[in-house]
């Protein structure tokens, strides 16, 4: 292959914009497809939101550099940005670099990525052809090849469905305008439309809580408004994390605020409540299902908020061998230390190029949408996936081998019962003996998934503001 071909970044986001400025940092070419009229459009989505991280926590090292020798001016490290100040202040100012601003494509949407004269099942010198991006930009089909590919789409765009089995729930796309999905500007845009109403938010995660929190402030304004929260979990208490505990105590906090809510009736919680069906009464709609196997329902609802977390889209991808995690959707090596269905802890061992390699040779996957349907992924993390997979690209494999990275915990630790821990295990980090699925092969720094002690943490994504 063509090693003067640049690198392919698909997507706008701070670690599509990362990638880049560490393909700067090696002298390698690159050309970014940023899906909307701007760069970060994904993250504009939620810019009334804040972070959980200061801004010292919130820029790639390579970024950083180059914008520091423009004579830019770092944010206060201490500060945590919203969505908003994240794209003026680091983001925009990063695009616009004369490195990056050339070859960054706006309003282009990429349709498929495949080998030059390659279909999926063709075999033989498929690793020395060319990537072609096909991509659409205001109304035309273009293509440009490539020498490697990273995926940094992310997961925002693609959000859960509200109900149990991972398909909308009988409804949902008919009464689509009665729902939003994440996390609205519930205090700014939207303010008109929840002011005084009926509202449904579902979701256990931080986006549900982050609704739950403008809309509470929403109704201290505006005393009519009702809020209704529907959890899945047998417990509210489960969802209220690890308070003082986490890592990020701005994040610990929200579950502290969530707890305040209920105690004092600001919010009416239904749980465990499995929606399967929304109906409309006249100008209102009401929420079917079960609850405690038995029929269950809310009626009179003017709008629902589904904060059930987002998926990745591999639509792109089907002439590419890629490989995901068949339940959580992630990068294979990855599921066993994020999948939820084995422990709660909120973060996972420092992992690189090695641990995100594609059957598709000098194809990688990363950002949020490495975690798949995980919702504990972190922009840090992120920032050291590109840094590693770069260096790889660059023929630097004992820099893409040296990952180094402590990621803040949620302060909740729980494991799979099936999973039987040692005393050299903690919940993040199960003793190799005893998993047999989902096989890694990592030599990192262990943490201690009930540890407060990390004084390094690491900042939210897109998708875990």
């Amino acid at each position: 292959m063509n090693k003067q071909l640049p690198t392919a970044i698909i997507g706008g986001g701070p670690v599509a914009l990362a990638a880049a400025a560490q393909l700067v940092k090696r002298n390698m070419p690159f050309i970014l497809f940023e899906k909307g009229a701007q760069i970060a459009s994904s993250v504009l989505s939620w810019k009334h939101v804040r972070m959980f991280s200061p801004w010292e926590f919130n820029m790639d090292s390579a970024a950083k550099e180059l914008l520091l020798e423009t004579g830019w001016q770092s944010p206060a490290k201490g500060h945590m940005p919203t969505g908003q100040e994240l794209v003026n202040e680091y983001l925009f100012p990063l695009a616009q670099l004369k490195q990056l601003h050339p070859h960054i494509y706006l309003n282009s949407t990429v349709k498929a990525i495949y080998r030059k004269g390659f279909d999926k099942m063709k075999t033989a010198g498929r690793n020395l052809a060319a990537f072609i991006i096909e991509y659409e930009q205001h109304g035309k089909l273009l293509r440009i090849e490539a020498s490697s590919v990273i995926d940094a789409t992310g997961t925002w765009l693609t959000p859960n469905p509200m109900s149990t089995s991972g398909l909308p729930a009988d409804g949902e796309i008919d009464y689509k305008d009665h729902i939003q999905y994440g996390i609205p500007d519930i205090l700014g845009v939207y303010k008109e439309r929840y002011a005084g109403r009926n509202i449904v938010v579902v979701g256990s995660g931080h986006s549900a809580i982050q609704a739950l929190t403008l809309l509470n402030e929403l109704k201290m304004e505006i005393p009519e408004t009702t809020i209704h929260w529907v959890l899945r979990k047998h417990k509210v208490a489960d969802v209220f994390g690890g308070g003082e505990n986490d890592g990020l105590p701005a994040r610990g906090a929200l579950g502290t605020l969530a707890n305040h809510y209920v105690q004092s009736g600001n919010v009416q919680v239904h749980t465990p409540f499995l929606i399967d069906q929304i109906k409309r009464n006249l100008d209102t709609l009401s929420l079917h299902g079960t609850k405690l196997d038995k029929t269950y329902a809310i009626d009179k609802i003017d709008e629902v908020i589904v904060a059930t977390g987002a998926r990745p889209n591999f639509s792109f991808l089907s002439e590419l061998r890629y490989a995901a995690d068949t339940a959580v959707e992630s990068v294979p090596q990855l599921a066993e230390l994020i999948d939820p269905n084995i422990h709660s802890c909120g973060t996972v061992r420092p992992h690189g190029e090695a641990e995100l390699r594609q059957p598709e040779k000098d194809f990688y996957i990363v950002g949020s949408k490495s975690y798949g349907r995980a919702p504990t992924f972190l922009l840090a993390t992120g920032y050291e996936q590109v840094r590693s997979v770069v260096a790889a690209l660059a023929g630097d494999f004992e820099a893409a081998r040296e990952v180094k990275l402590h990621l803040s915990e949620t302060g909740v630790c729980s494991v799979s019962k099936s999973l039987e821990m040692n005393e050299n295990s903690s919940c993040c980090t199960p003793s190799p003996k005893k998993i047999t699925i989902r096989p890694i092969a990592i030599t990192t720094v262990k943490s201690n998934c009930c540890s407060t002690k990390n004084t390094s943490v690491s900042s939210d994504s897109n998708t875990e503001c």
